[in-house]
């Protein structure tokens, strides 16, 4: 629940006014509800018994009918406009909200973006924001709104009429209310839970199913993957099957609270009635009134219903909201021009460990201008944690990390990313034309440009023959071959004619002799950059000037 109250707070806390506002206008509509119905019962009765009294032209019928369009225009009217005021407070707060989550994942760490399931981050941006929109439709605003209107109507009742009515209503609706949530929390909580993965396992599973219909068509394995699918939609209808059922059972409790509220009202009302004690037209407001009383809080449970999956989705967003994995920088600081004597890269007695273990220790190195260095090494040895590093994309634990005579944590952002860039070992390609792919790099880049980078990566024939810049590119550069891909990554990369190239096995999937081509245009696109990579292959430890090996 404290998740919840975060997000709510988060969410709407930017729009309280428009929220207060429409709360208010929610007040009055049960309100009006409230006061439109007893009125009417009110006004049929004493109609009825001032003609049965002989006394009917006398009686002002015009004052109760005046009261009973103006409530019920009053109304439709407060309706409309809590409706318009809580609806977009909670649409715009919906919008901001995935916003910051993108915003958060922007701010991970390449090597954390990397590792993250599109599909399931999807999820979050859809299906588990879209949970939190009845927080205060169908919770929050019904259930406080329900709660003061209730208790002014059974104080009025009390007043008006007879402090008995207004506890045999209470009674009845206070216990019947009681037992439905209980009902609700204790049987839906889970199911509803459950749904909503289940929900979200449907659509990741699909997904994956869409997605990989090639590889998992040759391997034998589409009609499971297919099965997979629809256990998952088995499992989201009997979840929600028992939700509703649930909320039936509550709807039933609610509807016999209010029938034995009505009656007992009723009952007590012409009691009174005969007693003498109060006007017959007062023991059909009661009447009314308890039926009113029993509209505004109907709705209340399917609120509760929903809980279990709010709570699903409260749980998963604030826990990505308050994730500690952006890298802090300092902004303010700019790196030195070129033609600074100092190094482009240097590493200090940098330390750096993951979940507990050493993978650097005391490591030192420095790139200079023109400069390509190799890092060598097994596999899992630290390379690409070397050029994270020097991205700033990681922090080290002790040490220094110097980019372009400046201290790495203290450079801004865009100062880093103008100095910097780095091709890593799985680049993201998004449909659209070749010339879009590039245009994520520089988006003021014209054809000539793009040419050029498309030669510096030794893919402008390829290019050329499938059509130009304009040809078409499908879900994750499908159109092009692995290494095709790859060399676009590349010239994207190359685009932004960094002081630093990082480079991640760069001439993986290539063949020998393409894989020299690349590197040799890539030092001709690049003549001063200062080019450190990670290396497995012989050919890019020939290429390089220089040769760390990690151990």
């Amino acid at each position: 629940m404290k998740r919840l109250l975060r997000i709510f707070v988060r969410v709407w806390r930017p729009h309280f006014k428009g929220l207060a506002l429409g709360s208010l206008l929610a007040v009055l509509v049960l309100v009006a509800g409230i006061a439109l119905l007893g009125l009417s019962g009110w006004f049929i009765t004493a109609t009825g018994i001032a003609g049965l009294a002989g006394i009917g032209i006398a009686f002002d019928v015009f004052s109760p009918s005046a009261a009973i369009r103006f409530l019920a225009l009053g109304r439709a009217a407060a309706r409309y406009g809590e409706r318009v005021l809580t609806h977009d407070a909670t649409l715009r707060g919906l919008a901001e909200l995935r916003g910051q989550l993108l915003a958060g994942m922007t701010r991970m760490p390449l090597r954390k973006l990397a590792a993250l399931n599109g599909s399931e981050r999807l999820n979050h941006l859809t299906l588990d924001v879209d949970a939190l929109d009845g927080l205060a439709l169908r919770l929050v605003i019904p259930l406080l709104s329900a709660f003061f209107v209730v208790a002014a109507f059974l104080l009025l009742l009390w007043q008006i009429e007879s402090g008995a009515v207004a506890a045999w209503q209470g009674g009845s609706y206070g216990l019947g209310l009681m037992l439905a949530l209980a009902l609700m929390l204790k049987v839906s909580l889970r199911p509803s839970r459950l749904a909503h993965k289940a929900l979200q396992a449907v659509r990741l599973r699909f997904i994956d199913l869409m997605r990989a219909r090639p590889e998992l068509a040759v391997s034998g394995q589409l009609e499971l993957q297919r099965q997979t699918v629809l256990d998952a939609q088995s499992r989201l209808q009997r979840d929600q099957a028992r939700v509703d059922l649930a909320e039936r059972i509550s709807g039933v409790l609610l509807a016999s609270a209010g029938t034995i509220a009505a009656a007992g009202s009723f009952y007590l009302g012409i009691r009174l009635a005969e007693a003498k004690v109060i006007d017959p037209a007062l023991a059909a407001f009661g009447f009314f009134g308890a039926l009113a009383v029993g509209e505004i809080i109907a709705p209340i449970h399917r609120g509760i219903s929903e809980l279990g999956r709010m709570m699903d989705a409260a749980r998963r967003v604030d826990g990505q909201m308050a994730g500690g994995d952006e890298v802090p920088t300092v902004p303010g600081v700019t790196p030195r021009p070129a033609g600074y004597d100092a190094p482009v890269l240097r590493f200090e007695r940098v330390a750096y460990s993951q979940y507990g273990r050493s993978i650097l220790q005391d490591f030192e190195i420095a790139v200079h201008s023109g400069e390509t260095v190799a890092l060598t090494g097994p596999s899992g040895i630290g390379k690409s944690t070397v050029l994270l590093l020097a991205m700033g994309q990681l922090l080290p634990a002790s040490g220094r990390i110097l980019l372009g005579g400046c201290d790495a944590r203290a450079i801004s952002e865009t100062a880093l990313f103008s100095l910097a860039s780095m091709l890593p070992q799985r680049s993201a390609l998004m449909s659209g034309s070749i010339m879009d792919a590039l245009r994520l790099a520089s988006p003021d880049v014209d054809e000539a440009e793009a040419w050029s980078a498309l030669r510096a990566a030794s893919l402008d024939q390829t290019v050329t023959a499938k059509g130009g810049l304009g040809f078409t590119l499908g879900e994750g550069g499908s159109g092009l071959s692995g290494g095709e891909r790859r060399r676009l990554a590349l010239a994207r990369v190359l685009l932004r004619r960094p002081r630093l190239l990082l480079l991640d096995e760069p001439t993986e999937g290539l063949d020998e002799k393409t894989a020299g081509l690349v590197l040799t245009s890539i030092r001709d696109f690049l003549p001063e950059a200062a080019i450190l990579m990670a290396s497995h292959r012989t050919i890019e430890r020939e290429f390089a000037s220089r040769i760390v090996t990690l151990a």
